[in-house]
């Protein structure tokens, strides 16, 4: 159950996708939200300084008393084509950081009820129909190793007796950013298509489910350790593609086959475009947790009606 009254929050990637409407919700309530950020602090009340990828300074004493620490930052894994150059950043900003955070977690007089820490379904790599909840097992992938060692970097706080959540976080629909922004515009041009055979899966879940479903795992004793944060209705790209097409009234009679994925998006495009990965939420249902957007059709309608 919620905690009674105001409550205190620290969030890092408090101005992103994720973030931005999270730290709205939490404020809407009445609670304290302290942002993590890079520059100088311009609001002692509201933001604290970090810097994970540099000196490794950060405002400890700022934690002190939180309820939960909300750890959502972390390079874009789809910001660039991947080389090895990239990859290292891409790891690094997540090893660097959640260490940090949890290491100063582990040191706090008052510490926070829960840690909450973002991870990926990349956890999973391409595993066609299998139905993969939590128990399954780590791909040997360069995403599946990285969200091991993102999921690791947690054991400090876990060692201190806070309660770590790891949020393996499906693909996010909205139309501000992510996925599903990128394929609007073509899509409403009528260049939309099947990615490769289409018939890998994807696992998507609402902005707003989102943002309710980390409340959730924070307010929930129980959700200790991996959490997949996915809706309950994953789907292959090709229903993907013509439920979209169905959204926006456009054909969807453009296909991209997957050598050509391959060119114009090197090793990303296998992990992330072409790579079936059917998640499903286990833990979240079996505690309670209710999705207002369950099914992909209404979750489209739901964004793009924004």
């Amino acid at each position: 159950m919620p905690e009674e009254g105001p409550q205190k929050y620290i969030i890092t990637g408090a101005s992103g996708l994720v973030g931005t409407p999270l730290v709205a919700s939490l404020e809407a309530d009445g609670h304290q939200v302290i942002r993590a950020v890079r520059r100088p602090v311009k609001d002692e009340a509201r933001e604290l300084y970090w810097d994970p990828n540099g000196t490794g300074e950060i405002e400890g004493d700022k934690f002190e008393g939180a309820h939960a620490v909300i750890h959502l930052a972390g390079e874009n894994i789809a910001g660039k084509r991947w080389n090895d150059a990239f990859k290292k950043k891409l790891l690094d900003s997540r090893v660097k950081g959640t260490t940090l955070i949890a290491e100063t977690v582990a040191k706090l007089n008052q510490k926070p009820k829960v840690f909450a820490c973002a991870s990926a379904i990349g956890y999973y790599g391409e595993r066609g129909v299998e139905q993969l909840s939590e128990e399954a097992v780590a791909a040997e992938t360069f995403l599946g190793e990285i969200c091991v060692q993102w999921e690791a970097c947690c054991q400090p706080a876990r060692d201190a007796g806070v309660r770590v959540a790891n949020m393996r976080i499906g693909v996010v629909l909205s139309p501000k950013g992510g996925a599903l922004a990128k394929m609007l515009l073509p899509f409403k041009l009528g260049g939309g298509g099947v990615l490769g055979s289409g018939e890998q899966y994807m696992s998507w879940i609402d902005l707003a489910d989102l943002v309710k479903a980390i409340r959730f795992v924070v307010d929930t004793p129980s959700l200790e350790g991996p959490v997949n944060m996915v809706a309950p209705e994953p789907v292959t790209n090709r229903e993907f593609t013509k439920k979209l097409g169905w959204v926006l009234s456009r054909p969807t009679i453009l296909p991209m086959p997957g050598l050509a994925a391959r060119l114009a998006f090197g090793e990303m495009a296998e992990a992330l475009l072409l790579a079936s990965t059917r998640v499903v939420p286990k833990r979240l249902e079996e505690a309670g947790f209710h999705f207002g957007y369950p099914d992909l059709e209404s979750s489209l309608r739901h964004q793009l009606s924004q």
